[in-house]
């Protein structure tokens, strides 16, 4: 496959799921605030920019920075809107590997935008966020229904999977670095859709040594950073096998399989009293990990120029 096309797979698993995580991460957001009087909402917007990885002055800090930063920003690929439209214009220049469905439904996606924006700012940004995530599902749906099990797919499905890792981190900090600013752990738990599989696992009220467990290491639930590390290691095996016919006998063929191999690993066999203990730095670490191996995967499969990144450099 050509590289250039490879990355675009790639970008646009990543684009299409940071739209969906941000959508529900500020879902999350904007109703504690309406729901909780007592909240200060500086304090809030400050924290959750900062955690999405944007400098922001606290006094600047309001919902409305955080809607115009994150939620309609038409450029930047760390909002929304940015995101959704940066997939769209990739997968234009993957038609030839995307089924028709695929490329309709981002094309959709991206064209009704402008009307959501304006209900959003009209309505209140509810709407926006459940358009994204149905948009969202419906494009990974299509992706499972109508693609091959090639390496499009597996391009594909590795982006998301990076991102993922990521963006779950992320939604775990909000609960853990944010203080008495934080949101419930089940207000955490419903926005990764892991509410109700939560409570069938445990039967039992929302305890926060157990959600996080269940986030961060839960093998069955697709959202948990472990599920989604072991299929990026899955993906890049795949992606890999061709060095080892080549003649690779060593170790793992790649440097990407290598870091989220090194990651999925201190999560499988590391206690979990352990990582609990040290949560926010094991986040933080996951957050690292996450930017590494995409640079890893760019140096290893695309063309030679700088990695496309989202946030800010120094910021974690």
């Amino acid at each position: 496959m050509l590289s250039r096309i490879a990355e675009s797979l790639f970008w646009i698993g990543r684009y299409v799921e940071r739209a969906d995580d941000t959508a529900r991460i500020l879902d999350v957001h904007t109703q504690r605030l309406v729901e909780d009087p007592w909240i200060d909402e500086r304090r809030a917007c400050h924290n959750l920019l900062a955690l999405m990885g944007i400098p922001c002055d606290p006094a600047e800090a309001d919902t409305e920075r955080v809607l115009a930063t994150l939620a309609f920003d038409r450029i930047a690929p760390s909002s929304i809107v940015g995101a959704l439209s940066a997939a769209r214009e990739n997968a234009r220049g993957a038609r030839e590997v995307l089924s028709a469905e695929i490329w309709e439904s981002l094309n959709v996606t991206h064209n009704a935008l402008p009307q959501q924006r304006t209900m959003a700012r009209r309505y209140g940004p509810h709407s926006l966020f459940r358009f994204v995530r149905e948009r969202s599902a419906m494009v990974f749906g299509l992706a499972d229904a109508t693609m091959s099990r090639d390496e499009s797919w597996l391009f594909l499905i590795l982006g998301r999977s990076l991102e993922r890792v990521d963006m779950t981190s992320r939604m775990l900090s909000t609960r853990v670095l944010a203080g008495d600013a934080a949101p419930s752990w089940t207000l955490v738990l419903r926005s990764t859709g892991a509410y109700e599989p939560y409570l069938r696992t445990y039967r039992g009220a929302v305890n926060s040594s157990r959600a996080a467990e269940f986030l961060l290491l839960d093998r069955l639930f697709p959202r948990s950073v472990f599920a989604a590390l072991e299929q990026a290691e899955g993906c890049l095996a795949e992606l890999e096998r061709s060095n080892v016919r080549d003649g690779h006998r060593i170790g793992v063929a790649g440097e990407a399989h290598r870091i989220v191999g090194r990651a999925r690993t201190m999560l499988e066999f590391m206690g979990t009293d352990e990582i609990l203990a040290k949560l926010p730095t094991r986040l933080d670490e996951l957050q690292r990990t996450c930017s590494a191996a995409s640079e890893a995967v760019t140096s290893r499969f695309f063309t030679e120029q700088a990695p496309q990144v989202w946030m800010p450099e120094g910021v974690l």
